[in-house]
């Protein structure tokens, strides 16, 4: 580091982010991209007009993709705002709403920006443990003294809430935020977001990532109440008025408005993980129930990071996280079927002893 670093980020350790490898024979399972292209909608949008236009500011308020997110959810279009990835909306969170004791609480294992963000953000971060199946117990976040955020569902074990739960620890904490990242919500769990009209200590926060198939354009949002979604914009303009693309803005409306093809491919997503759950649970791997496009998996005969080394080499490349009590497991994204067909193969040699 150099001599100029502020003592305070001196200790600081970043997020890191899962590999992206060069290799183009590489069978990627490791970072929950969606396996299919985005909407015909998308393309259709980036007209070679529009790419001209390029030498323009985009919309600051990024109207047309504001719009198109009120229309799906029902909202108005001051309960939403835009930014660059949902990362970009939690960091804005983080710097926003933190109460006089500068709490925030969040699953210890979880996204692992939640604890960066406190450390940047200079918040008291405050690592909730799951339980002994992995799970996030509700009770553990009634009645605390902070902003609460939760993944739902809960990455990288997949495990999902149901609203039910989550109205619970919106009751018990009326005087908290209740920030609920639903980045995988679209594979098999229920959004919070009707929730929304009953209580405005509730934000959801979501991403075009995955299920829109839109991760390298960059594109989260939140919902939540007028007042909050004011003071998020407070941030934004402070900081980055300009915080997406003017193609970003056209291919994030294109694809909200075509719900069909999200249904297509989301279903499709759901199908192929469900089978592949079936073969490895024949193959002895205990895996987690999933509502995401993606598994946690483990096997009594081999280590999480053995496993993950041995794909590696078969050019098969999917997460493994070097810290208890998850270490013997792997994070697999749901790929095309050929993809999840490709792994168990190897999968099967890896467990016969094949090197």
């Amino acid at each position: 580091m150099s001599r100029f670093l502020s003592d305070e980020y001196k200790d600081l350790t970043p997020y890191t982010p899962g590999e992206q490898p060069k290799i183009k024979s590489l069978i990627k399972l490791n970072t929950n991209e969606c396996p299919y292209p985005p909407s015909p909608a998308v393309l259709e949008a980036l007209t070679s007009e529009q790419i001209l236009d390029l030498r323009l500011y985009p919309d600051p308020l990024a109207t047309p993709l504001i719009e198109s997110i009120a229309d799906h959810f029902g909202l108005d279009a001051e309960q939403i705002i835009v930014g660059n990835g949902s990362d970009e909306i939690l960091a804005f969170c983080f710097m926003a709403f933190q109460n006089s004791g500068r709490r925030i609480y969040y699953p210890e294992i979880s996204y692992g920006f939640y604890p960066v963000y406190a450390n940047v953000f200079g918040a008291k971060g405050k690592a909730v443990p799951l339980d002994g199946n992995l799970r996030i117990n509700i009770e553990d976040y009634k009645n605390l003294d902070g902003t609460i955020i939760i993944a739902n569902p809960n990455a990288p074990t997949g495990i999902a809430l149901e609203p039910e739960e989550i109205e619970e620890i919106l009751i018990t904490n009326k005087d908290n935020l209740v920030i609920i990242d639903e980045a995988y919500i679209d594979f098999g769990g229920r959004s919070c977001a009707p929730l929304i009209r009953d209580h405005d200590n509730l934000m959801i926060i979501q991403t075009f990532s995955k299920s829109r198939a839109l991760a390298g354009a960059r594109i989260g949002f939140a919902l939540g109440s007028p007042e909050m979604i004011k003071d998020i914009n407070k941030i934004k303009f402070s900081f980055n008025p300009y915080n997406l693309s003017r193609l970003s803005i056209l291919a994030g409306a294109a694809a909200m408005r075509d719900v069909d093809y999200f249904k297509k491919c989301t279903d499709e997503i759901q199908k192929t993980r469900d089978s592949f759950v079936k073969a490895m649970e024949k193959l002895g791997f205990e895996v987690l129930p999933s509502s995401a496009n993606f598994v946690f998996a483990k096997n009594p005969k081999i280590s999480g990071e053995a496993y993950y080394v041995l794909l590696r080499k078969k050019n098969i490349l999917v997460r493994h996280f070097n810290k208890k009590p998850i270490e013997d497991y792997v994070r697999i994204t749901i790929g095309l079927p050929s993809d999840m067909d490709a792994l168990l193969a190897v999968t099967e040699k890896i467990l016969e002893g094949e090197k």
